[in-house]
């Protein structure tokens, strides 16, 4: 089903969200997976997304405490230092910071994708084996997943459920764009960067991110349109706000 047509349902069977949760007691995952543009050059684009999604993150109610963040070059950075991107580490590190902050889960992956999956250090982490690390360590928790990267629609068909927001930078069939040498972050990046400091809740920033990336791909003639999908399942109402 289509981004725009299951909105449209949600919008009418939801109205307003009305929830005094907050992120305080959430576990926050946020993922470089690669440090190279399209063209193999070395780049910062992807590591500039993880630092400045960590952030954000902080600023709308995570505890830097239960925020992880990972790097496949680890020793260039500092404030926060991140761990090793590769799939058994973060796996490791999710399920240990599950356990301590027990209130739900957020994933952010940025990086190279492909139909298989996207690029985590030296591997594919594939759709199958990221619901399984999701599903073991975060269970029924509510959980927000945001995947960032070329082909990433395929991860939605394994990630979805009544308790999960699951937000993905382009179809299943089309790339996403913005991972030159040049660019500070993706198209996809810096348009949830944007608009999550001008909405309030998952449903509302799936939808300007989504018409943010529409806009920047028309003014610099991207094509075909990467087409950014959201599967949000019927626990979402019961999500913090910010």
């Amino acid at each position: 089903m289509r981004f725009a047509v299951v909105l449209f349902a949600w919008a009418l069977a939801w109205g307003s969200p009305a929830t005094a949760a907050d992120f305080s007691n959430w576990a926050a995952i946020v993922v470089a997976g690669d440090h190279h543009a399209h063209d193999g050059s070395d780049s910062e684009v992807f590591d500039n997304g993880r630092h400045d999604v960590g952030l954000v993150l902080a600023r709308i109610g995570f505890k830097p405490g239960n925020i992880l963040e990972f790097s496949t070059r680890p020793d260039a950075y500092t404030s926060p230092k991140p761990l090793n991107s590769d799939p058994v580490s973060i796996a490791d590190g999710v399920w240990d910071l599950s356990n301590r902050a027990t209130g739900g889960c957020f994933f952010y992956l940025t990086s190279h994708g492909s139909p298989d999956g996207i690029v985590i250090g030296n591997d594919i982490l594939s759709p199958r084996e990221f619901s399984m690390m999701v599903r073991n360590s975060c269970g029924d928790k509510p959980t927000a997943i945001v995947v960032s990267a070329c082909f990433s629609g395929v991860f939605i068909p394994a990630l979805a459920g009544p308790n999960r927001f699951v937000f993905t930078a382009a179809r299943a069939d089309r790339t996403s764009f913005g991972c030159g040498q040049a660019n500070r972050y993706t198209f996809f990046d810096q348009c949830f960067l944007s608009s999550i400091a001008v909405t309030h809740d998952f449903r509302d920033l799936a939808i300007e991110t989504r018409r943010c990336v529409a806009a920047r791909e028309k003014t610099e003639g991207m094509s075909p349109p990467s087409d950014p999908q959201a599967a949000l399942g019927d626990d979402l109402p019961s999500f913090p706000t910010w």
